[in-house]
Protein backbone atom coordinates (compact mmCIF):
# COMPACT_ATOMS: atom_id res chain seq x y z
CA UNK A 1 0.00 0.00 0.00
CA UNK A 2 1.35 3.83 -0.63
CA UNK A 3 2.44 5.60 1.91
CA UNK A 4 1.70 8.62 0.57
CA UNK A 5 -0.74 10.70 2.56
CA UNK A 6 -4.82 9.54 1.74
CA UNK A 7 -5.20 13.27 -0.17
CA UNK A 8 -2.09 13.16 -2.16
CA UNK A 9 -2.60 9.98 -3.33
CA UNK A 10 -6.07 10.21 -4.33
CA UNK A 11 -5.16 12.77 -6.46
CA UNK A 12 -2.45 10.93 -8.01
CA UNK A 13 -4.33 8.03 -8.65
CA UNK A 14 -7.68 10.14 -9.89
CA UNK A 15 -5.81 12.32 -12.36
CA UNK A 16 -4.65 9.46 -14.71
CA UNK A 17 -6.15 9.84 -18.02
CA UNK A 18 -7.79 6.85 -19.60
CA UNK A 19 -9.46 6.16 -23.25
CA UNK A 20 -12.80 4.50 -23.62
CA UNK A 21 -12.60 3.16 -27.30
CA UNK A 22 -12.18 6.64 -29.62
CA UNK A 23 -12.79 9.05 -26.25
CA UNK A 24 -9.92 9.98 -24.24
CA UNK A 25 -10.84 11.08 -20.87
CA UNK A 26 -8.87 13.34 -18.85
CA UNK A 27 -9.08 11.56 -15.14
CA UNK A 28 -11.24 8.79 -13.79
CA UNK A 29 -13.47 11.17 -12.07
CA UNK A 30 -17.23 11.01 -13.82
CA UNK A 31 -20.32 12.65 -12.81
CA UNK A 32 -22.76 10.22 -11.61
CA UNK A 33 -26.65 10.91 -13.84
CA UNK A 34 -29.21 12.42 -11.84
CA UNK A 35 -32.71 13.59 -12.13
CA UNK A 36 -33.17 17.27 -11.95
CA UNK A 37 -37.00 17.87 -13.83
CA UNK A 38 -35.14 21.28 -14.07
CA UNK A 39 -35.70 21.43 -18.06
CA UNK A 40 -39.47 22.86 -18.49
CA UNK A 41 -40.81 21.24 -22.39
CA UNK A 42 -38.23 18.66 -21.91
CA UNK A 43 -35.53 21.54 -23.37
CA UNK A 44 -32.54 21.59 -21.70
CA UNK A 45 -31.76 25.73 -21.29
CA UNK A 46 -29.07 28.38 -20.17
CA UNK A 47 -29.39 26.91 -16.41
CA UNK A 48 -28.95 23.52 -17.46
CA UNK A 49 -25.38 24.52 -19.93
CA UNK A 50 -24.26 25.93 -16.73
CA UNK A 51 -24.97 23.39 -14.52
CA UNK A 52 -23.23 20.57 -16.04
CA UNK A 53 -20.12 23.67 -17.58
CA UNK A 54 -19.30 23.94 -14.03
CA UNK A 55 -18.42 21.35 -12.89
CA UNK A 56 -16.73 20.30 -16.22
CA UNK A 57 -14.77 23.73 -15.83
CA UNK A 58 -13.95 22.15 -11.89
CA UNK A 59 -12.17 18.70 -12.83
CA UNK A 60 -14.60 16.22 -14.04
CA UNK A 61 -13.51 14.30 -16.91
CA UNK A 62 -16.64 12.55 -17.86
CA UNK A 63 -20.32 14.17 -17.45
CA UNK A 64 -23.02 11.78 -17.57
CA UNK A 65 -26.08 13.60 -17.93
CA UNK A 66 -29.80 13.09 -15.71
CA UNK A 67 -31.75 10.46 -17.87
CA UNK A 68 -33.20 12.01 -20.97
CA UNK A 69 -36.42 10.60 -22.66
CA UNK A 70 -35.99 9.06 -26.04
CA UNK A 71 -38.95 9.70 -28.82
CA UNK A 72 -40.95 6.99 -27.61
CA UNK A 73 -44.79 7.64 -26.02
CA UNK A 74 -43.95 5.69 -23.04
CA UNK A 75 -40.63 6.39 -22.30
CA UNK A 76 -41.82 9.08 -19.82
CA UNK A 77 -43.98 11.41 -18.22
CA UNK A 78 -42.67 14.14 -15.85
CA UNK A 79 -42.66 17.79 -18.59
CA UNK A 80 -39.78 19.29 -16.78
CA UNK A 81 -37.46 15.83 -17.62
CA UNK A 82 -35.33 16.69 -20.40
CA UNK A 83 -36.12 14.54 -23.90
CA UNK A 84 -33.15 13.99 -26.09
CA UNK A 85 -35.59 14.01 -29.47
CA UNK A 86 -37.30 17.17 -31.27
CA UNK A 87 -35.41 20.12 -32.52
CA UNK A 88 -35.84 22.81 -29.48
CA UNK A 89 -34.50 19.93 -26.81
CA UNK A 90 -31.62 18.80 -28.96
CA UNK A 91 -30.48 22.27 -29.99
CA UNK A 92 -30.59 22.74 -25.96
CA UNK A 93 -28.45 19.43 -25.45
CA UNK A 94 -25.96 20.76 -28.62
CA UNK A 95 -25.40 24.09 -26.54
CA UNK A 96 -24.70 21.76 -22.95
CA UNK A 97 -22.21 19.88 -24.91
CA UNK A 98 -20.96 23.43 -26.01
CA UNK A 99 -20.29 24.52 -22.90
CA UNK A 100 -18.69 21.00 -21.42
CA UNK A 101 -16.27 21.27 -24.15
CA UNK A 102 -15.53 24.71 -23.83
CA UNK A 103 -14.85 24.00 -19.86
CA UNK A 104 -12.66 21.21 -20.98
CA UNK A 105 -14.70 18.28 -19.58
CA UNK A 106 -16.38 15.67 -21.96
CA UNK A 107 -20.09 14.61 -21.91
CA UNK A 108 -21.99 11.99 -22.64
CA UNK A 109 -26.60 11.64 -22.08
CA UNK A 110 -28.01 9.34 -20.60
CA UNK A 111 -30.84 7.51 -22.77
CA UNK A 112 -33.96 6.36 -20.52
CA UNK A 113 -37.29 4.93 -20.97
CA UNK A 114 -38.89 4.14 -17.79
CA UNK A 115 -41.32 1.42 -19.07
CA UNK A 116 -43.58 0.58 -15.99
CA UNK A 117 -42.14 2.94 -13.47
CA UNK A 118 -44.61 5.56 -13.01
CA UNK A 119 -42.97 9.29 -11.84
CA UNK A 120 -44.33 11.35 -9.38
CA UNK A 121 -43.75 14.76 -9.08
CA UNK A 122 -44.58 17.02 -11.73
CA UNK A 123 -47.66 17.03 -14.54
CA UNK A 124 -47.52 14.11 -16.73
CA UNK A 125 -46.78 15.64 -20.78
CA UNK A 126 -47.79 12.31 -22.22
CA UNK A 127 -50.43 9.80 -20.83
CA UNK A 128 -49.27 6.96 -22.67
CA UNK A 129 -49.85 3.81 -21.34
CA UNK A 130 -47.25 2.07 -19.18
CA UNK A 131 -45.27 -0.87 -21.13
CA UNK A 132 -42.89 -3.41 -20.19
CA UNK A 133 -41.99 -6.52 -20.90
CA UNK A 134 -45.10 -8.59 -19.13
CA UNK A 135 -47.09 -5.45 -18.01
CA UNK A 136 -45.60 -6.22 -14.26
CA UNK A 137 -44.76 -3.35 -11.76
CA UNK A 138 -41.22 -3.84 -9.95
CA UNK A 139 -42.31 -6.03 -6.91
CA UNK A 140 -45.95 -7.15 -7.51
CA UNK A 141 -47.78 -10.10 -9.37
CA UNK A 142 -50.94 -7.84 -11.03
CA UNK A 143 -50.81 -6.53 -14.48
CA UNK A 144 -51.63 -3.33 -14.46
CA UNK A 145 -49.51 -2.26 -17.83
CA UNK A 146 -49.11 -3.06 -21.64
CA UNK A 147 -47.14 -6.05 -22.41
CA UNK A 148 -45.05 -4.96 -25.38
CA UNK A 149 -45.76 -6.61 -29.15
CA UNK A 150 -42.73 -6.62 -31.24
CA UNK A 151 -43.90 -3.66 -33.02
CA UNK A 152 -43.14 -2.01 -29.88
CA UNK A 153 -40.22 -3.33 -28.88
CA UNK A 154 -38.94 -2.21 -32.62
CA UNK A 155 -40.22 0.83 -32.33
CA UNK A 156 -38.28 1.40 -28.72
CA UNK A 157 -35.12 -0.02 -29.98
CA UNK A 158 -35.27 2.36 -32.90
CA UNK A 159 -35.65 5.04 -30.80
CA UNK A 160 -32.55 4.89 -29.15
CA UNK A 161 -30.59 4.12 -32.00
CA UNK A 162 -32.11 7.52 -33.14
CA UNK A 163 -31.05 9.05 -30.03
CA UNK A 164 -27.48 7.99 -29.63
CA UNK A 165 -27.46 9.06 -33.83
CA UNK A 166 -28.40 12.35 -32.55
CA UNK A 167 -25.92 12.57 -29.82
CA UNK A 168 -22.90 12.03 -32.26
CA UNK A 169 -24.39 14.35 -34.27
CA UNK A 170 -25.10 17.51 -32.15
CA UNK A 171 -21.10 16.96 -30.53
CA UNK A 172 -21.82 14.47 -27.37
CA UNK A 173 -18.67 12.10 -26.94
CA UNK A 174 -21.11 9.22 -26.19
CA UNK A 175 -23.86 7.96 -25.17
CA UNK A 176 -25.12 5.88 -22.02
CA UNK A 177 -27.74 3.55 -22.05
CA UNK A 178 -30.14 2.88 -18.70
CA UNK A 179 -30.58 -0.54 -18.27
CA UNK A 180 -30.70 -0.25 -14.10
CA UNK A 181 -32.80 0.24 -11.32
CA UNK A 182 -35.79 -1.22 -12.42
CA UNK A 183 -36.42 0.73 -15.91
CA UNK A 184 -37.48 -0.68 -19.19
CA UNK A 185 -34.22 -2.33 -20.24
CA UNK A 186 -33.78 -3.71 -16.00
CA UNK A 187 -37.70 -4.85 -16.47
CA UNK A 188 -36.81 -7.08 -19.45
CA UNK A 189 -33.64 -8.39 -17.80
CA UNK A 190 -35.39 -8.98 -14.10
CA UNK A 191 -37.05 -12.59 -13.84
CA UNK A 192 -39.48 -10.63 -11.24
CA UNK A 193 -40.90 -8.42 -14.26
CA UNK A 194 -39.85 -10.72 -17.18
CA UNK A 195 -42.77 -13.29 -17.51
CA UNK A 196 -42.43 -13.51 -21.24
CA UNK A 197 -42.75 -17.09 -22.97
CA UNK A 198 -41.58 -15.56 -26.28
CA UNK A 199 -37.53 -15.24 -27.73
CA UNK A 200 -37.41 -12.04 -25.07
CA UNK A 201 -37.99 -14.09 -21.55
CA UNK A 202 -37.15 -17.33 -20.19
CA UNK A 203 -33.37 -17.75 -19.04
CA UNK A 204 -31.01 -15.59 -18.49
CA UNK A 205 -29.49 -15.59 -21.81
CA UNK A 206 -32.99 -14.78 -23.36
CA UNK A 207 -34.00 -11.80 -21.06
CA UNK A 208 -30.83 -10.34 -22.18
CA UNK A 209 -32.54 -9.99 -25.96
CA UNK A 210 -33.84 -6.73 -26.11
CA UNK A 211 -30.74 -5.40 -24.42
CA UNK A 212 -28.49 -6.27 -26.81
CA UNK A 213 -30.72 -5.53 -29.09
CA UNK A 214 -30.77 -2.04 -28.23
CA UNK A 215 -26.87 -1.87 -27.63
CA UNK A 216 -26.36 -3.52 -31.38
CA UNK A 217 -28.97 -1.13 -33.05
CA UNK A 218 -26.95 1.87 -31.36
CA UNK A 219 -23.37 0.38 -31.97
CA UNK A 220 -24.65 0.14 -35.92
CA UNK A 221 -25.61 3.69 -35.95
CA UNK A 222 -22.81 5.85 -34.15
CA UNK A 223 -19.42 5.82 -35.78
CA UNK A 224 -17.22 2.86 -34.81
CA UNK A 225 -15.13 4.54 -32.09
CA UNK A 226 -17.97 6.38 -30.20
CA UNK A 227 -18.17 4.90 -26.94
CA UNK A 228 -21.43 2.81 -25.64
CA UNK A 229 -21.62 2.94 -21.72
CA UNK A 230 -24.10 0.43 -20.40
CA UNK A 231 -25.29 1.26 -17.01
CA UNK A 232 -27.36 -1.34 -14.71
CA UNK A 233 -28.09 -2.40 -11.76
CA UNK A 234 -29.07 -5.24 -9.20
CA UNK A 235 -30.82 -3.26 -7.08
CA UNK A 236 -34.13 -1.82 -8.17
CA UNK A 237 -36.01 1.33 -7.63
CA UNK A 238 -37.61 1.01 -3.87
CA UNK A 239 -37.13 -3.15 -4.16
CA UNK A 240 -32.89 -2.61 -2.75
CA UNK A 241 -32.42 -6.12 -2.13
CA UNK A 242 -33.60 -7.39 -6.10
CA UNK A 243 -31.39 -9.43 -7.67
CA UNK A 244 -30.53 -9.98 -11.25
CA UNK A 245 -27.46 -12.84 -10.55
CA UNK A 246 -27.07 -15.01 -7.56
CA UNK A 247 -23.59 -15.91 -8.55
CA UNK A 248 -21.15 -15.07 -10.97
CA UNK A 249 -22.03 -17.54 -13.41
CA UNK A 250 -25.28 -16.05 -13.55
CA UNK A 251 -24.21 -12.45 -14.44
CA UNK A 252 -21.43 -13.78 -16.76
CA UNK A 253 -24.89 -15.16 -18.50
CA UNK A 254 -26.58 -12.13 -18.41
CA UNK A 255 -23.27 -9.35 -19.36
CA UNK A 256 -21.80 -11.70 -21.87
CA UNK A 257 -24.66 -11.11 -25.03
CA UNK A 258 -24.52 -7.27 -23.89
CA UNK A 259 -20.95 -6.93 -23.98
CA UNK A 260 -20.56 -8.78 -27.47
CA UNK A 261 -23.55 -6.25 -28.82
CA UNK A 262 -21.18 -3.59 -28.82
CA UNK A 263 -20.46 -2.50 -25.42
CA UNK A 264 -17.56 -0.34 -24.44
CA UNK A 265 -17.96 0.15 -20.80
CA UNK A 266 -20.23 -0.85 -18.03
CA UNK A 267 -21.20 1.09 -15.29
CA UNK A 268 -22.03 -1.12 -12.15
CA UNK A 269 -24.60 0.73 -10.03
CA UNK A 270 -24.70 -0.12 -6.39
CA UNK A 271 -25.43 1.52 -3.30
CA UNK A 272 -22.47 1.00 -1.17
CA UNK A 273 -19.47 0.47 -3.52
CA UNK A 274 -17.42 -0.76 -0.99
CA UNK A 275 -19.64 -3.95 -0.43
CA UNK A 276 -18.48 -6.99 -2.09
CA UNK A 277 -21.13 -8.85 -4.35
CA UNK A 278 -20.15 -12.56 -4.19
CA UNK A 279 -19.36 -12.74 -0.47
CA UNK A 280 -19.58 -16.24 -0.83
CA UNK A 281 -16.99 -17.10 -2.91
CA UNK A 282 -14.54 -15.18 -0.48
CA UNK A 283 -13.90 -12.25 -3.12
CA UNK A 284 -13.69 -8.23 -1.85
CA UNK A 285 -14.73 -8.02 -5.74
CA UNK A 286 -17.59 -5.38 -6.04
CA UNK A 287 -19.98 -5.70 -8.93
CA UNK A 288 -17.70 -3.19 -11.37
CA UNK A 289 -14.79 -5.40 -10.24
CA UNK A 290 -16.84 -8.41 -11.12
CA UNK A 291 -18.49 -7.19 -14.22
CA UNK A 292 -14.20 -6.61 -15.39
CA UNK A 293 -13.31 -9.62 -14.78
CA UNK A 294 -16.14 -11.53 -16.13
CA UNK A 295 -16.69 -9.13 -19.56
CA UNK A 296 -13.22 -7.78 -19.91
CA UNK A 297 -14.73 -4.30 -20.46
CA UNK A 298 -13.69 -1.36 -18.57
CA UNK A 299 -16.31 -0.45 -15.70
CA UNK A 300 -17.16 2.65 -13.77
CA UNK A 301 -17.74 2.01 -9.82
CA UNK A 302 -20.55 4.16 -8.22
CA UNK A 303 -22.20 4.18 -4.90
CA UNK A 304 -21.97 6.93 -1.97
CA UNK A 305 -18.58 8.16 -3.02
CA UNK A 306 -17.93 11.34 -1.69
CA UNK A 307 -20.91 11.31 1.25
CA UNK A 308 -20.20 11.81 5.33
CA UNK A 309 -19.47 8.85 6.86
CA UNK A 310 -18.35 7.23 3.52
CA UNK A 311 -15.53 8.71 1.30
CA UNK A 312 -15.08 12.54 2.46
CA UNK A 313 -14.67 11.65 6.40
CA UNK A 314 -11.77 9.17 5.40
CA UNK A 315 -10.48 12.16 3.78
CA UNK A 316 -10.96 14.76 6.62
CA UNK A 317 -10.21 11.76 9.73
CA UNK A 318 -6.65 12.44 11.08
CA UNK A 319 -4.13 9.37 10.95
CA UNK A 320 -5.36 6.25 8.74
CA UNK A 321 -8.32 7.53 6.20
CA UNK A 322 -11.94 5.64 7.37
CA UNK A 323 -13.51 2.58 5.93
CA UNK A 324 -13.34 2.78 1.63
CA UNK A 325 -10.81 5.29 0.87
CA UNK A 326 -7.54 2.97 0.89
CA UNK A 327 -9.84 0.30 -0.59
CA UNK A 328 -11.48 2.30 -3.37
CA UNK A 329 -7.64 3.46 -4.96
CA UNK A 330 -6.27 0.14 -4.15
CA UNK A 331 -8.79 -1.56 -6.77
CA UNK A 332 -8.33 1.54 -8.80
CA UNK A 333 -5.03 0.68 -8.71
CA UNK A 334 -5.03 -3.08 -9.27
CA UNK A 335 -7.48 -2.44 -12.59
CA UNK A 336 -10.36 -4.14 -10.86
CA UNK A 337 -12.53 -1.45 -12.33
CA UNK A 338 -11.62 2.22 -14.07
CA UNK A 339 -13.34 5.18 -13.68
CA UNK A 340 -14.94 6.24 -10.00
CA UNK A 341 -18.25 7.89 -10.13
CA UNK A 342 -19.80 11.04 -7.72
CA UNK A 343 -23.36 11.54 -7.71
CA UNK A 344 -25.01 13.73 -4.48
CA UNK A 345 -21.15 14.66 -3.44
CA UNK A 346 -21.38 16.89 -6.99
CA UNK A 347 -24.72 18.44 -6.81
CA UNK A 348 -23.56 19.77 -2.75
CA UNK A 349 -19.98 21.12 -4.35
CA UNK A 350 -19.69 21.95 -7.74
CA UNK A 351 -15.69 22.26 -7.21
CA UNK A 352 -15.39 18.20 -5.57
CA UNK A 353 -13.36 17.57 -8.54
CA UNK A 354 -10.67 20.27 -8.39
CA UNK A 355 -10.24 19.97 -4.65
CA UNK A 356 -9.54 16.28 -4.74
CA UNK A 357 -7.24 16.77 -7.79
CA UNK A 358 -5.81 19.68 -6.58
CA UNK A 359 -5.34 17.67 -2.87
CA UNK A 360 -6.96 20.11 -1.16
CA UNK A 361 -10.04 17.82 0.63
CA UNK A 362 -10.43 20.25 3.83
CA UNK A 363 -11.86 22.14 1.75
CA UNK A 364 -14.84 19.35 0.81
CA UNK A 365 -17.97 20.80 1.42
CA UNK A 366 -19.92 18.48 4.02
CA UNK A 367 -22.77 16.56 2.28
CA UNK A 368 -26.29 18.47 3.32
CA UNK A 369 -29.21 16.68 1.58
CA UNK A 370 -31.83 19.35 3.03
CA UNK A 371 -29.32 22.47 1.69
CA UNK A 372 -29.48 20.71 -2.31
CA UNK A 373 -32.60 22.14 -2.99
CA UNK A 374 -30.85 25.48 -2.57
CA UNK A 375 -28.35 24.06 -5.29
CA UNK A 376 -28.01 24.02 -8.92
Amino acid sequence: MSTTAPASRAAEVLARPITLNGLTVPNRIVMAPMTRQFSPGGIPGEDVVGYYSRRAAAGVGLIVTEGTYVGHDSAGQSDRVPRFHGAEQLAGWAKVAEGVHAAGGTIVPQLWHIGMVREQGQPPYAEAPAVGPSGLRIGSDEVTGTAMTQRDLDDVIGAFAEAAAAAERIGFDGVELHGAHGYLLDQFLYAGTNRRTDAYGGDPVARTKFAAEIVAAVRETVSPEFPIIFRYSQWKQDVYGARLAETPEELEAILTPIAAAGVDVFHASTRRYWLPEFEETGSDLNLAGWTKKLTGKQTITVGSVGLDGDFLKGFRGEGAPLKGIDDLLDSLERDEFDMVAVGRALLQDPEWAAKVLAGRVEELAPYDAAALRSLS
